[in-house]
């Protein structure tokens, strides 16, 4: 990558999620007093003096520890190492130097990566404590107090790190890419399929509900384009989640959507379209966001030549407020039709942000209008004099007319079908706005 990566990395419970959330501006890290809480890589644009960067939060590494989700934390750590130009090694005042900490700065010191070593909770400015002195022992140098919590040395400490930046190359510009938000209930498949697409462990897999905890981006390029990945935690049922830890993580995927440009809503096959299914569904859809409606575990299903096409329409039941989402059966564990799935990204991407003159939505207007009359009431006719779109993500379209209560719904869904079944909009919502003649706010 173009932009300098920068990793925190260090044992748990020292404030590495604390110090991502200062250098990226915003709360995307969870931040909790209870160690194991950051579990997958977590990326984020920062800047220092000018110069871009990126910064990356890991989970805490436990060297000794052989519990599965721990193992795989480690993993993590050690991929954000590989990857990274300068390390920040955070500690913790309040501790000292443990054995963890050690184990991890041996292991540190065999990347062969530059290392700044941070000593956290240093929260009161001036001359450090006593105890700061001995993290002079762990042989990485000089260590740089500073307070995540209240940004205490946090400058001295980026230039630091910016001195190990490698030089700066003309035309560093990454182009826009689109944000592809999965979403769904827990255990569908969402950590499953951001592995198979990016073709790497990315993400911890589990069979555990609540195993993703953040909302983690991943940037992939190929030959279908430029996407960014962000997998969610699974939304559940609010009576269910009583875990303060998992309230964050359904706010962050909540969040995921509305900074997505689309969103793949996924379901299990095994289990049919579940009331939390709609639920899930309806963040994307009321959002304005553009839409798939994936099917994952296909390959768990038992098939017969009619048993897609009667899926197909148990999920257009379930669904019935999005008919145009377009449905995808797919396998993250085998990779089937996964491929598939880029193509559509981009075309419903594309409708989502389609722009049609007004000339052309006035012509569809007249032609649809004179098809079927507009209604009347008491004898006085709904009369449309014209059609515009002001915006996109979604599709808006504005209607003015003599009298906005004469404007019924179902001649609205009527008009909107006229549009989609001559430009197509699949996989986007479209909106209607009804306004009368002299009513600028209505």
């Amino acid at each position: 990558m173009s932009k300098p990566i920068v990793a925190i990395v260090g044992r748990p419970n020292v404030g590495k999620s604390q110090l991502f959330n200062r250098l990226a501006g915003k709360r995307l890290s969870i931040v909790e007093d209870t160690p194991g809480v950051t579990r997958d890589r977590l990326y984020a644009d920062s800047d220092w003096r000018g110069r871009d960067f990126t910064v990356v939060d890991t989970g805490g590494i436990e060297p000794s520890n052989d519990n599965e989700i721990l193992k795989f934390m480690r993993f993590q750590a050690e991929t954000a190492i590989s990857n990274a130009d300068v390390i920040i090694f955070i500690t913790d005042l309040r501790t000292g130097i443990t054995a963890a900490d050690q184990d991890v700065a041996a292991m540190l010191q065999r990347s062969g990566k530059p290392i700044v070593l941070a000593v956290n909770k240093c929260d009161r400015p001036g001359q450090p404590e006593a105890e700061f002195y001995e993290f002079y022992n762990l042989g990485l140098g000089e260590p740089w107090g500073i307070s995540a919590l209240h940004g205490y040395g946090v400058g001295d400490l980026l230039d630091v790190c910016y001195d190990y930046f490698p030089p700066e190359e003309d035309g560093e510009q990454d182009d826009e890419r689109i944000r592809v938000a999965l979403i769904g209930k827990p255990n569908v498949g969402k950590s499953s399929l951001l592995n198979r697409v990016l073709g790497e462990e990315r993400v911890i897999v589990s069979n555990i509900a609540g195993t993703t905890r953040d909302s983690v981006d991943a940037e992939l390029d190929n030959a279908h384009g430029k996407f960014t990945f962000i997998d969610t935690a699974g939304i559940r049922k609010k009576s269910k989640v009583d875990e303060k830890i998992e309230k964050y993580s359904v706010m962050r995927s909540l969040l995921a959507v509305e900074r997505s440009d689309v969103c793949v809503i996924m379901i299990d096959a095994t289990e049919g379209v579940t009331e939390q299914d709609t639920k899930v569904a309806g963040e994307a859809h009321n959002a304005g966001k553009a839409s798939i409606i994936v099917v994952n575990k296909w390959d768990l299903v038992e098939k017969d030549g009619k048993t897609m096409q009667e899926y197909t329409l148990r999920v257009r039941e379930g669904l019935a407020y999005m008919p145009y989402a377009p449905v995808l059966f797919i396998s993250a564990q085998t990779g089937q039709r996964v491929d598939k799935l880029f193509e559509l990204v981009k075309d419903v991407y594309e409708q989502n942000h389609m722009r049609i003159p007004t000339g052309q939505l006035n012509s569809i207007l007249a032609d649809a209008t004179a098809r079927v009359q507009p209604p009347t009431d008491k004898g006085r006719r709904l009369k449309i004099f014209y059609m515009t779109q002001p915006s996109t993500c979604p599709p808006t379209f504005v209607c003015f007319c003599n009298d906005a209560r004469l404007f019924h719904f179902s001649y609205q869904r009527y008009l909107e079908n006229q549009v989609r079944e001559v430009f197509g909009l699949t996989g986007t919502p479209v909106r209607m706005i009804v306004r009368q003649r002299g009513d600028k706010e209505k």
